[in-house]
């Protein structure tokens, strides 16, 4: 990178006194988001990079009558870019010109992993960009027994040093101090070298490891570093790894069942009430009849299934918190490349039990082309907590719930295989893929496992109520909105076939539950029902599943709202519960219960493998830049669901 000045002169605040415009940059797991949250709060913004679909985050924040614009960007680890979140970051430093270019870098540095941290800061200096060097995690340094002479190392560097620790806010009143004061270009150059010589890394590592050695000072002994490794032996073994992994998922399984219920069962019991005080208290007509088996139906299936989603993100966050999602991606390393794939892909991968959208983009960090398509395009089959509401309806009416060994809930063991289910069926359409697609590229994978440290409560907690927002409000307003169009399709009709069922029922003795069924038969909605029934027939579907799965393909959680809506509009009760309901339904051809284990397992494995998610086709798109993919992608999805649930309701019926 040739050098660069800042736009603002050799001091930054010269044109502007008011005003600063400050990026973040340093490697990934630094510490380096925390500490933008830290210093913006919650006046953030997310948008994308220009031209790419890179997250762009922004926050500004008021130090000293000073109004300073924040960017995060994404994580690298030297000027010499290999994936597309490096290259979106080093473009904005090369390029001053570019509408990001910043009046000040802050490189937030792991105190922990100091030669590592500054391999980029020395880069960087060299450049002759204005830099402060923030050496975060100065905690762990201490928890370990060591110390940081930061005025050498400033002196060494030829910036300035400070020393914070982002986790217990420590030094951030310092750093801000120093960010609205005049920064100098660095006063010299670290290393006289090529950025670009690859002979260059090796001597700029020999430099950096000069001048830690008379930085870092030992102040008292600590079994920190050999409790870890201690730890990494069984956690990253070759059979033990595996088997911790899986039990731990398990654990999260059976929890997600187990202590989910409870809320669950009083947030069915209050829409209940509300329903009944609804129909007791609203006057007949069709507007209270929208209200109450429309956007009521529809909100209780968007409702009761928040306390498992939010156990699921607990779980995600936590592991991530630790350090162990880390080792996941270690151990799985060699697993994943005989399947074409590399251990970054197990992050995408397990990111995709939350959502697939953040998991593709997550994706850029895989610099392999051939590794990052097959990951992208596996990801989907990974069961993320859009399918978790309809899991969670299916497994509740099909399979008891009994104890296995007296302890062990068999609706929790279903759970967790069906998830283990969409990743065999992930990593093994990715080994399909690992022989259609050519590229002579070669792969590497190359990850430094970050040190355990105890979770951040209230980063965790923050994040679950993020997500809780995302399913209620982005996932909320569509299927409420489908439940009120489903409402409209399902209580009207053809008048001429409404006035016939009226008829027909004048002089026969039926039960208002009989004439809203026949009514919801030949209604607008009994009709798209009945006119896919011939093709989803042999999976063992009638055609309410079949109005289900066509609005699914929305957003899979739309399911639930959708079954809610048909069987408000066929029920004479509304006391009971979706899956009430659904268990009380009778084949006529069979004069047995809808719902069997069959019926119900055939649907899990549709809903586990189709391409049922707009917004997932979207990003793929964005991602490939190509419709090619997306395309390929629906359809493979889709034949892999109906032949999985053909066989599954012909194995089992």
């Amino acid at each position: 990178m040739d050098p660069v000045t800042s736009k603002n002169s050799s001091q930054k605040g010269e044109k502007n006194n008011n005003y600063l415009k400050v990026a973040l940059i340093g490697n990934p797991n630094s510490g380096k988001s925390t500490l933008f949250n830290l210093l913006t709060g919650l006046n953030q913004n997310t948008a994308n990079f220009p031209g790419v679909t890179v997250d762009k985050k922004t926050g500004v924040a008021k130090i000293k009558n000073v109004q300073v614009e924040f960017i995060d960007l994404p994580g690298a680890y030297s000027l010499n870019p290999t994936s597309t979140d490096e290259k979106i970051a080093i473009e904005v430093l090369k390029d001053k010109n570019h509408e990001d270019f910043p009046d000040l870098l802050i490189y937030v540095a792991d105190a922990s992993n100091l030669k590592r941290s500054l391999f980029l800061a020395t880069q960087i200096i060299d450049a002759k960009l204005p830099v402060i060097i923030a050496l975060n995690m100065m905690d762990v340094v201490e928890r370990r027994g060591m110390g940081i002479n930061t005025k050498w190392l400033s002196e060494q560097l030829g910036v300035q040093v400070i020393p914070i620790s982002a986790r217990k806010e420590n030094g951030i009143d310092v750093l801000k101090n120093a960010i609205v004061h005049p920064v100098h270009l660095p006063k010299h150059s670290v290393c006289e070298l090529n950025t670009y010589d690859s002979n260059a890394a090796i001597e700029r590592y020999r430099i950096i490891t000069e001048i830690i050695k008379d930085a870092l000072e030992v102040k008292r002994n600590t079994t920190d570093e050999i409790n870890s490794s201690k730890a990494d032996k069984i956690l990253t073994h070759k059979v033990w790894g595996y088997i911790i992994f899986l039990f731990i998922l398990f654990l999260i399984f059976q929890s997600i069942f187990v202590i989910a219920s409870y809320p669950m069962e009083w947030i069915e019991s209050l829409f209940s009430f509300f329903s009944q005080q609804g129909v007791a208290f609203l006057p007949e007509g069709e507007l209270s009849d929208l209200l109450v088996n429309g956007v009521l139906a529809g909100l209780s299936g968007i409702a009761v299934f928040i306390p498992q989603i939010a156990l699921l993100f607990f779980f995600i966050a936590v592991l991530e918190d630790t350090g162990y999602m880390a080792r996941v991606s270690f151990i799985m390393d060699k697993i994943m490349r005989k399947f074409g794939l590399n251990g970054r892909s197990v992050i995408p991968l397990l990111s995709g039990v939350a959502c697939a959208v953040p998991a593709i983009m997550g994706t850029r960090t895989i610099s392999n082309w051939k590794e990052r398509l097959i990951t992208i395009m596996v990801t989907p089959l990974m069961s993320c907590s859009a399918r978790l509401p309809v899991y969670t309806l299916l497994i509740a009416l099909v399979v008891p719930s009994t104890k296995v060994l007296g302890f062990f809930n068999m609706q929790g063991i279903v759970l967790m295989a069906l998830y283990l289910i969409g990743f065999i069926a992930a990593i093994g359409s990715a080994f399909v893929m690992k022989y259609i697609i050519r590229s002579t590229e070669r792969s590497y994978f190359i990850m430094e496992l970050p040190s355990y440290r105890t979770p951040r409560w209230k980063n965790i907690g923050l994040a679950i109520i993020d997500r809780v927002k995302v399913f209620l409000l982005d996932a909320g307003k569509i299927i409420v909105a489908i439940s009120v169009i489903l409402w409209f399709l399902a209580s009207h009709g053809p008048s001429s076939s409404f006035g016939e069922i009226e008829k027909k029922y004048t002089s026969l003795p039926a039960t208002s539950q009989t004439i809203a069924s026949a009514k919801l038969e030949t209604s607008y909605a009994g009709v798209l029902g009945k006119f896919i029934e011939p093709a989803i027939k042999p999976l063992g579907f009638d055609w309410k599943v079949g109005i289900a799965l066509v609005t699914s393909f929305a957003a899979r959680e739309v399911f639930v709202g959708t079954m809610a809506t048909i069987y408000s509009a066929s029920a004479e009760n509304n006391d009971l519960s979706i899956r009430e309901k659904m268990q009380a339904e009778i084949n006529p051809e069979t004069n047995q219960p809808r719902y069997t284990f069959a019926v119900g397992f055939s649907l899990m494995l549709f809903y586990a493998f189709a391409m049922q998610c707009m917004s997932t086709l979207a990003v793929v798109y964005r991602e490939t830049k190509s419709f090619k993919w997306p395309l390929i992608q629906f359809i493979f999805m889709g034949l892999l669901a109906y032949l999985a649930s053909f066989a599954a309701y012909h194995l089992f019926r």
